[in-house]
């Protein structure tokens, strides 16, 4: 930092309240606006609506008050708040969202929580203006009328606009504007179901003026600036509907990797439709290569497969449409079984039985499969003992049967059933079945050892069941002890060898798992199955995982560690340790839980504890940190008009926390206050001494002087104990306009170069002026205006009108506060929040003319209700001002002197306030401390007096 700051060393304390709770408070939160709303709405009883142009910047900030800082959290009705963070919520104080889309708005909630009292909770509906290009679409009836000898024809131009706010329609033919009633062959109106979307322009019985170009314009009326939009449509007597031709058969059947091209031709239409390609089950594949209406996908494959559909469109009539099936051929997943003789109970093949042979593919199409049957490699032929069939392709598709009626030993070999497609240029698949006295169906068990079968969480297990028989089938193992899925996320998890082998085995998988044989690659018997108990041990979950234990020295602390599940639970036993060092163990008996006391801390018993609890699985553990680290100070952001002492080139700023649990541990002695220019990397660094003890809900203050104007600054604060440095909490202070958008109280000394946001009105004659007496020009009027400001400080500022030449009698000069919000009136008939507005005033002179002031609410511009007025002259002095304002909205203050009839007519104002709650009584003295907060400082000739009462009237 190139500039050394000043910390003006005085501490300030202030403790309010005699619960303890001191400045701590819930939160309060309201929704402010910024970005590129078009229209907002504040005056509604229901809901405030913020209005925006689609495509421009969403900005909404939640200004929050309460103590400790309480955390925001934006939400929107029915999902969150933007698309681009579809899970979350936006923590920041402002929500903002550029190029927001129509489907952005909505209700958005802002929440502000401390964990005091309920949530804070506001609101706004946020409405996004659009307006689409229109689209004109033409339609036409054709009737004939019975027993009349003529031909109507009716055409119907229907305009359709997608739109917030609701669109207006107009037409046009040529130059003219159309208008209901305008022309008797011309009817415009919107269909009733609609609501208001669509406009149509009806031609009656149509006539040769109306072949002319249409016009429709859509508007909103201009609404956050929305341009009308208009599309034209030329209507004659070649306009007609579309239609196409395909020119490519339906289905089309190809084999994969083959370049297939579509050609879609129109062959009517006026005006010339276009053509668009698009596929029933989704998009079109990524790879395809699009010409006006010729569709090419090289290399096709499998996925590609389905239906695409050509349509033309020319807004005339209904779009055409012409389909074709693009079909890949596919042969995949060949399987066989074996049938014994069903006449029979035996599974078994034997001699002289019957046995059938079935073997099943999936075929694409499936017209095209086809079947051989060879024994032994050669081809075999249906005959009266070997009868070769296909099943029905509804029942079961893709499957052939060989029936060997009255097995003799010289049926005995090997099967082979071959699928192919007739098209050509697929793989044939080739099924082998071996039938002989080894053929035997198939048995399933479990070895004696592998079941029940233990193991430990996070191992790779193998779980087995032996498989005889030949051949041997698939097995399927699945849950037998409860309907969930597998590991693999399927009910049912096939096995060639009877090994289900499972990886990083966790507790959940505990239970019964059944094997069984499938029909498939085996025989078409009833299924063999067998169970396999598996049991997953784990070591002990337990609780705290971490626990952080703040005490002070000297102090007792006590920890205990409970088991929550373990398996086994038996033979569990426990060890604290501190460090490296064992302090106690021992065994669980029927408890779930253990403790371990520290009676009286010392430097040396601070440090991690580790409370280990094991069983034969492994060890859950839980930890300790006890420390005698001082929790962080909360910075207190709620400190109305933070900045004082405000130069032209530096500013002063009033730093104010809270510790968080002072009595947690060992007195804090100090404070090290770190502070740094933003984007700097050294820091300056400043211990502050603090006598006695620190309440909660005390309110520290600490003066910062001589920051750069306009600069921010980070500081870091961290209190110090006997035990050293405690937590850090790190704010940014920024140099802003002393303005309280909360309006809990408002200040203004105009000691700042924007004058607390005060503007001068322009329909006035003239200007108010800021001046103060060191700095005024020495040819000033003599016997009138003030000597000094409102304090007495020939430094401090005021704001006057100077009357002298050219001013005239009766010209006036008005001075507008910034707007001030409050709360919205309630409709269920509570009264209006009451604030004591004042402001101390200077009127000697001879020529002193007159003071007024008006009340001006939002929304009511043009009326201006008279609050206070003053003439003549009042003597060398200030005087004060109290009124009682009960406004129901937001509203404005608007101060007009007016010159009277001479030079020596200066009027003055200064130190105006706004405050929460009436007036006192003038026998009552002025509160300057509110809600544990330091009073408004309005000149730096006020603060050595503050510092030092409160130092009197609280002794470190």
């Amino acid at each position: 930092m190139d500039v050394a700051i000043g910390l003006l060393g005085l501490l300030t304390v202030l403790l309010e309240g005699s619960s303890g709770q001191g400045v701590y408070a819930p939160p309060t939160v309201r929704i402010v606006h910024s970005g590129l709303a078009c229209n907002i709405e504040e005056e509604r009883y229901s809901e405030r609506v913020y209005t925006i142009r689609e495509g421009e910047t969403l900005e909404l900030t939640c200004l929050v008050t309460g103590h400790p800082r309480p955390q925001i959290r934006w939400t929107k009705t029915a999902g969150s708040a933007s698309d681009r963070f579809q899970d979350s919520s936006v923590f920041n104080e402002t929500l903002r969202i550029s190029n927001i889309q129509r489907h952005q708005g909505g209700r958005y909630y802002c929440k502000a929580e401390n964990g005091l009292g309920s949530p804070a909770i506001k609101s706004i509906r946020v409405d996004v203006y659009y307006l689409d290009d229109p689209i004109v679409t033409v339609h036409q009836s054709i009737g004939e009328a019975k027993e009349q000898f003529y031909y109507e024809k009716t055409v119907f131009l229907r305009c359709v606009a997608n739109s917030n706010p609701p669109v207006r329609y107009s037409w046009r033919r040529g130059q003219e504007v159309l208008l209901q009633g305008s022309d008797k062959g011309v009817e415009i109106y919107e269909p009733f179901f609609t609501q208001g979307e669509t406009k149509i322009l009806k031609l009656k019985n149509l006539r040769p003026q109306d072949y002319a170009n249409y016009s429709c314009i859509a508007s909103v009326r201009n609404v956050c600036s929305i341009p009308d939009k208009m599309v034209s449509f030329r209507l004659s007597n070649k306009t007609a509907s579309p239609s196409i031709k395909l020119l490519v058969d339906d289905p089309i059947v190809v084999n994969p990797g083959e370049a297939i091209t579509l050609v879609c031709v129109t062959t009517g239409g006026e005006p010339v439709p276009s053509l668009t390609w698009v596929r029933s089950a989704g998009v079109l594949p990524d790879k395809t290569v699009l010409n006006g209406g010729t569709l090419t996908i090289p290399a096709i494959t499998s996925e590609d497969s389905g239906t695409y559909s050509c349509i033309a469109n020319n807004n005339v009539g209904n779009p055409a449409k012409k389909s074709t099936n693009i079909i890949v051929r596919a042969l995949k997943k060949g399987r066989f079984w074996i049938t014994p003789d069903p006449y029979h109970k035996d599974d078994n093949i034997q001699i002289g039985r019957e046995v059938k042979i079935s073997c099943q593919v999936e075929a694409i199409p499936s017209e095209e499969l086809t079947f051989s049957w060879f024994k032994n490699g050669r081809p075999l032929r249906s005959s009266e003992r070997m009868v070769i069939t296909q099943t029905d392709p509804d029942v079961s598709p893709g499957t052939t049967n060989l029936d060997i009626i009255d097995l003799k030993f010289t049926d005995f070999g090997t099967y082979t059933c071959v699928a192919s497609l007739k098209g050509g240029g697929i793989s044939d698949i080739s099924i082998d079945v071996n039938i002989s006295s080894s053929t035997v169906p198939p048995n399933l068990t479990v070895p004696q050892e592998k079941s029940p079968l233990v193991t430990r969480e996070g191992d790779t297990i193998e779980l087995q069941c032996q498989v005889t028989g030949k051949p041997k089938p698939i097995i399927l193992w699945s849950r037998a002890d409860k309907e969930v899925a597998m590991p693999d996320g399927a009910l049912q998890t096939e096995s060639y060898d009877g090994i289900l082998r499972i990886v990083n085995v966790s507790r959940e998988m505990t239970g019964t798992y059944r094997c069984q044989t499938s029909q498939y690659n085996g025989f078409n018997v009833k299924p063999r199955e067998a169970l396999v108990q598996l049991i997953v041990q784990y070591p002990p979950a337990v609780e705290p995982a971490f626990l952080e234990l703040r005490q002070g020295q000297g102090r007792g602390v006590t920890m205990s560690c409970r088991v929550l599940r373990a398996y086994p639970t038996r033979v569990l036993s426990y060890e604290w340790r501190l460090g490296g060092r064992v302090l106690r163990t021992g065994q669980f008996d029927l408890q779930d839980s253990t403790e371990y006391t520290v009676s009286s801390l010392s430097r040396d018993s601070y440090g991690v504890y580790n409370c280990n609890i094991i069983n034969e699985a492994g060890a859950g553990r839980c930890s300790f940190l006890v420390t005698g680290k001082a929790y962080a100070p909360e910075f207190y952001y709620d400190t109305y008009n933070p900045l004082w002492q405000n130069r032209p080139r530096v500013y002063s700023y009033s730093l104010q926390w809270t510790q968080m649990n002072p009595g947690a541990v060992d007195r804090i002695l100090a404070y090290r206050l770190g502070i740094r220019q933003a984007g700097q990397q050294r820091w300056w660094e400043q211990e502050i001494t603090v006598n006695g003890n620190i309440q909660k809900g005390e309110l520290i203050t600490y003066n910062l002087t001589e920051l750069i104007k306009p600069e921010a600054y980070e500081v870091r604060l961290t209190p110090i104990t006997r035990f050293g440095e405690g937590d850090s909490t790190i704010r940014v202070i920024k140099y802003s306009a002393p303005v309280n958008p909360h309006l809990r109280e408002f200040h203004c000394g105009f000691e700042d170069g924007n004058i607390c946001l005060f503007t001068q009105d322009d329909t006035d004659n003239f200007d108010w002026t800021k001046q103060s007496t060191a700095t005024r020009d020495t040819k000033y009027t003599p016997n009138t205006g003030p000597n000094a400001d409102r304090t007495g400080s020939k430094e401090g500022f005021y704001m006057y009108i100077e009357t002298s030449r050219p001013r005239l009698e009766g010209e006036k000069a008005r001075l507008v506060s910034p707007v001030f919000n409050v709360a919205p009136k309630n409709p269920y008939g509570a009264t209006n929040t009451a604030y004591c507005f004042s402001f101390y005033y200077h009127m000697y002179g001879q020529h002193i003319g007159s003071l007024n002031v008006y009340l001006r609410l939002k929304g009511q511009t043009a009326i201006e209700n008279p609050l206070w007025s003053s003439s003549g002259n009042k003597g060398q002095h200030w005087n004060q001002a109290r009124v009682n304002i009960n406004p129901p909205t937001s509203f404005q203050l608007i101060f007009e002197g007016i010159r009277g009839p001479g030079i020596e007519g200066d009027i003055a104002i200064d130190d105006v306030s706004i405050v929460e709650g009436e007036c006192m009584k003038s026998d009552q003295p002025a509160n300057n401390l509110r809600s544990g907060a330091v009073g408004p400082l309005a000149h730096i000739r006020l603060l050595p007096l503050l510092i030092l009462m409160s130092v009197l009237s609280h002794q470190r």
